[in-house]
C-alpha cells in the first residue's frame, strides 16, 4: 500500500497501563497524512501517555490482534527510520535542550538524536546545509551561532522545532508548544506552527490550550479519563457544552480570526 494512502497514525483498542493504573481505555482513532489534528484534554486525560505510545516508551497492554498502534501501517520500526518521517517535540525535549548550544548545533542533532554536537558527531556539508535551511524557515538564519542560553523562551522552541525539521518528517507531534510562554512567544510560535502547516507539515497538537488550536486544524479528538471524549469537526468539539463536560466545569468560548478561546 502506498504511503499517502495508508494512515499516519492507528490506535484501535489501545489500553496502556502506567504504575498499575489505566492511563488509556480502549482508544481508538485514525490520522491521516495532511490532517491536522488536535489532541485536547484536561491534566491526566492521557495525553502524555498517547504520545509516549507513539515514541515507542509505552506500549500497549494486550498484543495483537486485540489491539494495535501502527504509524504508516507499521507496527515495529527503526528508531532512526522512523524520526526521518515523524518528529516529536515535547516539553521534555524543550527543558534538556536549553543549555550553552547554539541555535546551528542544537539543529544539527537533530540528525544525532543528541543534544549538542559531540566530537563523534560526523556533520555532513549536506547536514548543515539543512540545518540552516530549517533556521531560516522560521526566521532564524541570524541566530544560527547564539547560544540557546542567551535566546528568549520563543527563540529556544523555534530553535527545537528547526532541530525536528532537519529531516523534513512529513509529519510532526506537538506537546504543549506554548507550554510556559509569555503572549509574544506564544505567538511567535503559532506562526510557526501555521508555517509547517503552510509547508505541507502534518500537525498533531496534543495540548489542554484552545487558543494553541491553529486555524489550519479542523479536526479536534477530545481525552477525558483515558478515554475518547469525543471525535470530529473543531466547532461541534470547541463547544461550550461539549468543553464544560470535557473540562467539568462551566466555561465561555469565544471565537475571533480563526482561534478560539476558553474562560
Amino acid at each position: 500500500m502506498e504511503r499517502r494512502s495508508t494512515p499516519l497514525i492507528e490506535f484501535d483498542n489501545v489500553t496502556i497501563h502506567r504504575e498499575g493504573v489505566a492511563a488509556l481505555r480502549e482508544v481508538s482513532f485514525t490520522v491521516h497524512a495532511g490532517q491536522h489534528t488536535a489532541i485536547l484534554g484536561p491534566n491526566g486525560s492521557g495525553k502524555s501517555t498517547l504520545i509516549k505510545a507513539v515514541t515507542r516508551e509505552l506500549y500497549p497492554r494486550y498484543p495483537p490482534p486485540a489491539s494495535r498502534l501502527r504509524i504508516w501501517g507499521r507496527e515495529v520500526w527503526h528508531l532512526f527510520e522512523l524520526r526521518a518521517l515523524l518528529g516529536i517535540v515535547t516539553n521534555d525535549l524543550v527543558e534538556t535542550c536549553v543549555k550553552p548550544y547554539s541555535a546551528l548545533e542544537t539543529a544539527l542533532s537533530g540528525f544525532f538524536g543528541s543534544i549538542g554536537i559531540w566530537p563523534n558527531h560526523r556533520v555532513t556539508p549536506a547536514m548543515e546545509e539543512r540545518a540552516r535551511a530549517a533556521l531560516e524557515f522560521f526566521d532564524m538564519a541570524h541566530l544560527a551561532e547564539r547560544p540557546l542560553t542567551e535566546m528568549s523562551s520563543g527563540e529556544v522552541r523555534r530553535a527545537v522545532f528547526a532541530r525536528a525539521l532537519v529531516h523534513d518528517p512529513q509529519a510532526l507531534i506537538l506537546d504543549e508548544p506554548t507550554n510556559s510562554l509569555d503572549i509574544r512567544a506564544q505567538r511567535e510560535v503559532r506562526d510557526s506552527m501555521r508555517k509547517l502547516a503552510a509547508g505541507g507539515v502534518t500537525l498533531i497538537l496534543v495540548t489542554h490550550h484552545l487558543p494553541d488550536i491553529i486555524p489550519e486544524i479542523e479536526r479536534v479528538v477530545t481525552l477525558r479519563q483515558g478515554r475518547i471524549h469525543s471525535d470530529g469537526a473543531k466547532a461541534a468539539a470547541l463547544s461550550e457544552e461539549s468543553l464544560a463536560e470535557l473540562f467539568g466545569v462551566d466555561v465561555r468560548v469565544m471565537e475571533a480570526g480563526g482561534y478560539f478561546h476558553l474562560w
